[in-house]
């Protein structure tokens, strides 16, 4: 069965004010050094998955900064939505883009704005998990186990390992998904030891998880077998995709399914939601001030600084400052306040946002 992959690259750029905008927003972003995070996601599937059988799945708005930064992927292969409706429809349609090529295909879905620096142990286990897609009728997840007892990501139970000499990688039933929990029941979950953050991250046969969706989200299904006989796939996509309600994949079909198994991930995974998430992979000094530039700072400590353009930043006498310099904008905020930063860019000029 051949394999095949869907980039989920769409998202707005409010977290990473003033450096991301609506145009470019986390995914599309050199943040470290090393590649913006969507070529990273490319790069990451290489031996995995061939080249002309991974899709991205973007907006309107970033489209040509994808095809801008990827241009060794097929241009029918980037595919704008016409409207937000969430990850289920998003889903969907990448399955439908898959199944009207291959609808035997095995099938990776993976967030492009996720920092995984391991790429080596990533393809290890979606490998063995592409190929137990093609030998269990079940859905498959990815989880990461929690480090700490986070009220911010949604949850998955996990029931027995799954006994299956083929595999090299941990495998286990799941029992039930969890939503984001307040911060005692986080506790819980943590000290349990059978959780997963789940990270939004999906493996699947593809006649299976259309045979999913029929029986738990007919709508989706439908519309899955509407475009595969499309005779004009854009055409159809333009048309029909707004149609649909807006839904999570969890909501539609993940909590519903017959049966979902769940890998622990044997790699690194950060999904960098904010400035403080950065801050971890930024030169540090002595008091704990991290920068992406030349920095001198006196009487200081626990300050994030990044400057777009490179500049040298001095501090004297700040603490717990985040400070974004992208040339024609400036960031000052207090670290406890970085959730607060998507609510500011409501209030800017529309040539800043």
């Amino acid at each position: 069965m051949a394999n095949y992959a869907l980039i989920l690259a769409g998202g707005s750029g409010t977290r990473f004010w003033p450096l991301s905008r609506n145009a470019k927003p986390k995914q599309l972003l050199d943040l470290f050094g090393n590649g913006t995070m969507l070529c990273q996601a490319v790069n990451r599937l290489g031996g995995l998955v061939p080249t002309e059988n991974i899709f991205i799945l973007t907006n309107a708005l970033q489209e040509a900064e994808v095809r801008n930064q990827v241009p060794e992927l097929p241009a029918a292969n980037i595919v704008a939505e016409p409207a937000r409706r969430d990850t289920a429809p998003a889903v969907s349609l990448g399955v439908a883009l898959v199944a009207a090529r291959d609808p035997q295909a095995n099938m990776i879905v993976i967030p492009s704005d996720s920092l995984i620096l391991d790429d080596k142990a990533f393809r290890s286990l979606a490998a063995d998990a592409l190929d137990l897609a093609g030998r269990e009728k079940a859905l498959m997840t990815i989880g990461i186990r929690p480090t700490w007892a986070c009220p911010s990501y949604g949850y998955i139970e996990r029931a027995e390992k799954l006994n299956d000499a083929a595999l090299t990688h941990d495998c286990y039933e799941v029992v039930r998904f969890r939503e984001k929990p307040d911060a005692a029941t986080a506790e819980q979950y943590l000290a349990s030891g059978n959780f997963t953050w789940n990270a939004g991250m999906f493996i699947w046969n593809v006649a299976y998880v259309r045979a999913q969706l029929a029986a738990h989200t007919p709508e989706l299904a439908d519309f899955i077998d509407r475009l595969t006989a499309a005779a004009d796939i854009p055409a159809f996509i333009a048309s029909e995709f707004a149609k649909l309600t807006p839904i999570s994949i969890d909501f539609a079909l993940m909590e519903k399914a017959d049966r979902v198994l769940n890998f622990e991930a044997s790699f690194d995974w950060d999904d960098v939601g904010s400035w403080i998430s950065v801050g971890k992979y930024l030169e540090q000094d002595a008091a704990d001030n991290a920068a992406n530039t030349a920095l001198s700072a006196q009487d200081s400590a626990r300050n994030i600084v990044f400057s777009a353009k490179g500049k040298h930043v001095a501090l004297v006498g700040v603490d717990d400052l985040i400070v974004v310099d992208t040339g024609d904008a400036l960031l000052v905020a207090h670290r406890d306040q970085a959730d607060k930063i998507k609510n500011v860019v409501a209030k800017l000029p529309d040539n800043l946002v």
